[in-house]
């Protein structure tokens, strides 16, 4: 049975993972200087209370934090309190507010799941603790001089201020009893919504969620530009954002109340299709899907998938302020997140189904094996066969700009 499979491994995980997780004496790493330090690290990080600010938008993933609570509290009795958040500017403001302040050591922030736009607020402001994320112990597992991506957020070098703990990218999903052939580009979702008006829409920039569709529209429409990975100009602005707003000139009356209002965030769009309003929708978090079938939020009918012409994706990272009052504890926990055994519980459906950024290369045969042969368990999940384009993420310049332009030509408000 699965349940059996997944306990196997569980132990296996244990097993042989353990030295990364767990005693100073264990740890492998590729900088010696970080192999020293690392023993004092454990030493003046266990027993401490860690402020974790983190989105706290999803249920599944307030289960997964609560759950690593659980973990860290009993390999190093860390206290971890989980700040949500509604959007991860409030920790940002609370960052910046205590340097003018003059707090250099006593931060309220001990870490922070961040996202380009603001790790390059951050970075520019030097509020970042520097040069940490690569002396983790287990950062090895991710293999980063094979896989780039794991030291870019949005296109910036994270120079070891973020260690990366997740993958998302954009999927679709739809309602099978109402839709037999979703659409597959934006070509045929254009044609889609003309045949169906009224049954698709997207969330009101600046939403994350809203922008992230501004920014698949850009990256698909440009052939994903070289220009959209460089901070962005008023020129190339002018010329890269024209195709979008022609797009959307198309789009816009075929939505949902005809393109003049919008859904306010991923849940209202997520709601609308489970009131059968809509019939098609997407979300950043692929297995969000399959569990709102599970809590019947949405229809036992609804299936996924990633459009063909290409899914924005990116790497979610963790920072630590410059002023942490607990940095020590805060580096265990990063740690932790990086290890096999977080991982792969993280990537189960049941628990979140994010995916991992841990290199197959880096764990043992049977272990690299059964993760790249696992198959979702539900059908409305993500095949994990299917087969799709990954479009990183532009330069955060971009996201700021698209939002704002978005507001200027449609005169939206919420």
């Amino acid at each position: 049975m699965r349940i059996n499979r997944e306990l196997a491994t569980w132990l296996l995980l244990s097993m042989m993972w353990l030295p990364f997780n767990g005693g100073a004496s264990s740890v492998v790493s590729a900088d010696s200087e970080a192999v020293m330090a690392w023993p004092s690290v454990l030493e003046q990080g266990q027993g401490q209370d860690v402020y974790w600010h983190a989105w706290g938008g999803d249920p599944q993933v307030n289960l997964y934090i609560q759950w690593v609570a659980k973990q860290v509290l009993q390999q190093y009795n860390i206290r971890l309190h989980h700040v949500k958040l509604a959007d991860t500017s409030e920790a940002v403001s609370r960052i910046l507010a205590e340097k003018a302040a003059g707090n250099a050591q006593q931060g309220s922030v001990d870490l922070v799941w961040i996202n380009g736009e603001n790790f390059a607020s951050l970075q520019q402001q030097k509020l970042l603790q520097p040069d940490w994320a690569e002396s983790l112990p287990n950062f090895v597992l991710v293999n980063a001089d094979a896989n780039p991506q794991m030291r870019l957020d949005f296109g910036l070098p994270t120079l070891g201020m973020e260690a990366p703990w997740g993958q998302s990218r954009l999927v679709f999903y739809y309602n099978s009893r109402y839709v037999t052939e979703p659409p597959q580009d934006l070509t045929t979702l254009l044609q889609f919504s003309q045949r169906h008006p009224g049954r698709f829409s997207y969330p009101r920039p600046p939403d994350f969620l809203g922008v992230s569709f501004l920014k698949q529209l850009l990256l698909v429409l440009n052939q994903q530009d070289p220009r959209l990975y460089q901070a962005v100009t008023a020129e190339s602005f002018a010329q890269l954002s024209e195709p979008v707003w022609h797009y959307l000139g198309q789009l816009h009356p075929q939505l949902w109340r005809k393109g003049r209002h919008f859904p306010t965030t991923g849940s209202e769009l997520m709601r609308l299709v489970s009131d059968e309003e809509l019939q098609l929708a997407f979300t950043f978090a692929p297995a969000s899907v399959p569990a709102a079938v599970q809590r019947f939020d949405l229809p036992p009918t609804t299936r996924s998938y990633a459009m063909q012409d290409g899914s924005l994706s990116n790497v979610h990272f963790i920072a630590i302020p410059f002023n942490a009052k607990h940095s020590s504890g805060a580096k265990l926990v990063a740690n932790y997140l990086l290890s096999a055994q977080a991982q792969w519980h993280k990537q189960q459906l049941a628990v979140w189904g994010d995916y991992t950024v841990l290199d197959s290369t880096t764990l043992p045969p049977e272990l690299a094996q059964q993760w790249q042969t696992a198959q979702p368990d539900h059908p409305a999940a993500l095949a994990g066969t299917e087969q799709s384009k990954a479009l990183a993420e532009p330069h955060p310049s971009w996201s700021r700009a698209l939002a704002d332009a978005w507001l200027h030509r449609f005169g939206v408000q919420p």
